[in-house]
């Protein structure tokens, strides 16, 4: 059938399949760069879809057209209509845009198309470090994006590991385009400075205040749901947060989040930051929900534990602060800052003084040249071996329970939107199970001390092999 929304060239009919905000963001912005196509987005309702305000935020700035306008490239489906959408237009490339679970689910509905796509997946941001279940729930996708050498290097360490082989191939994170890839003052400054490798030190000694752009005076937190995790810790960066904005009145503090009230997003949130700085807030200190490249539009600099933010900020020429005030752990998913120069503390962030980035940190970590982002033209090749018959599918197994754990599965990434009454048998019996199942798993990967488990607490790997010790359900 002739698709009206392939490219004007008759190239590729693509199609990424999302629900949380993160993941459209991530897919929409890394199809947008793809000449030659017209993406479709097909948002599958979960507990986690984004609501129409996300979407148009992550979409912002792509050229895709969200589901408000006429001709729209979104579509909003149930997901027992997602077959027969992806039937009916016969994608040639599917992205598998979502947490591990709704890619498993997602790709047993790729299983039974009468025309078999090529299926991409990967993360909507940082994967330092790699984790088994990322993997895991996409070993049955032709094709896995990672975003920098490192991933790759640790993917495929883990691969090997766990004996999951899939390929993979790089590509320039979405929101690391638009800076060159090293700036000529900062390697003059490292060079007149006579270092050598790579330093493992956390901090630079000295860090000098911001130099403001042209009416680019705000400090921006970008909020993290799962990090740092115990809620001390987090109203000790709305403390942080209260005492930057009252040191210097003409600022702004910006706190970004990712969903208002009502909203949800990728990973559950617990001891918001409204909540924490309610009543409390200065009138320069300020919520905001805008998108990320709005709010740096206007950033002196960028505060955050590990957001992926960091990397969009560094793209834009604004330094950053990732904070080591609670450490420098796996858990934390800041260990991928290490030797970058941008870990800080709370008192950097009150006193403006952020950093730009390493120079010999950028090209291993999401900043190699453009021409090493080759993702696209292997999903080429694999699209001409599928239609000569020399692409063998991965098939998504049936699940060892059988029926009832099918529905397990189904239930538990679909919630409410699951209609099916296999579904509230199995998370009638499945629920009490898997919470002693998770404690247990817990408990054995904490194995004695905060840093959780023997991979996640080894600093020296990028990998882990247990369990995460964060608590994040997809059931909300």
């Amino acid at each position: 059938m002739t698709d009206p929304h392939a490219g004007a060239s008759g190239g590729l009919r693509v199609v990424a399949i999302a629900d949380a905000d993160s993941f459209v963001k991530w897919s929409a912005s890394l199809l947008a760069a793809v000449p030659g196509i017209r993406p479709r987005l097909l948002l599958v309702r979960t507990p986690l879809t984004a609501s129409a305000a996300q979407e148009r935020t992550a979409l912002a700035g792509t050229g895709i057209r969200d589901s408000r306008m006429s001709d729209p490239d979104v579509a909003r489906v149930a997901f027992r209509d997602a077959e027969a959408w992806l039937a009916r237009h016969e994608p040639d490339v599917v992205v598998l845009a979502g947490r591990g679970p709704f890619v498993r689910l997602m790709g047993r509905v790729i299983d039974r198309l009468p025309q078999r796509p090529v299926t991409v997946s990967g993360l909507p941001g940082m994967a330092i470090p790699a984790q088994r279940g990322a993997l895991d729930y996409r070993r049955h996708t032709d094709l896995l994006v990672v975003h920098s050498h490192r991933e790759r290097r640790a993917f495929a360490e883990l691969g090997r590991r766990i004996g999951v082989q899939i390929p993979m191939a790089l590509a320039t994170l979405p929101f690391a385009r638009g800076r060159e890839r090293m700036l000529a003052g900062d390697r003059e400054r490292v060079l007149a400075a006579g270092t050598g490798a790579v330093a493992l030190a956390e901090r630079p000694r000295t860090a000098e205040p911001v130099a403001h752009r042209p009416s680019a005076t705000d400090i921006v937190f970008a909020a993290q749901a799962m990090v740092p995790a115990e809620r001390a810790e987090r109203e000790k960066i709305a403390d942080m947060l209260i005492r930057a904005a009252e040191v210097d009145p003409a600022r702004r503090v910006v706190v970004k989040l990712r969903s208002r009230p009502g909203e949800v997003e990728t990973h559950l949130e617990r001891d918001s930051y409204p909540e924490l700085l309610a009543g409390r807030m200065p009138s320069n200190l300020v919520i905001s929900y805008v998108s990320m490249a709005e709010a740096l539009a206007t950033a002196a600099g960028l505060v955050t534990v590990s957001s992926t933010a960091a990397i969009e900020a560094v793209a834009q020429g604004v330094p950053v602060i990732a904070l080591d005030s609670y450490g420098v752990s796996k858990p934390l998913l800041n260990t991928v800052f290490v030797g970058s120069g941008l870990l800080g503390g709370g008192r950097e962030v009150v006193g403006g003084r952020f950093r730009q980035p390493h120079p010999d940190w950028l090209r291993d970590n999401y900043f190699h040249p453009a021409r090493e982002s080759t993702w696209w033209e292997r999903v080429e090749e694999l699209v001409a071996l599928r239609r000569a018959g020399g692409l063998p599918a991965r098939r998504v197994p049936a699940p060892r329970g059988g029926r009832l754990h099918e529905g397990w599965h189904r239930a538990s990434v679909l919630g409410h939107e699951d209609r099916a009454v296999s579904g509230a048998i199995a998370l009638a019996i499945g629920v009490p199970a898997t919470r002693v199942i998770s404690m247990l798993r817990r408990g054995r990967a904490q194995g004695g001390g905060r840093g959780g488990g023997r991979t996640w607490a080894d600093a020296s790997t990028d990998f882990t092999l247990e369990p995460s010790p964060l608590r994040d359900s997809i059931r909300r």
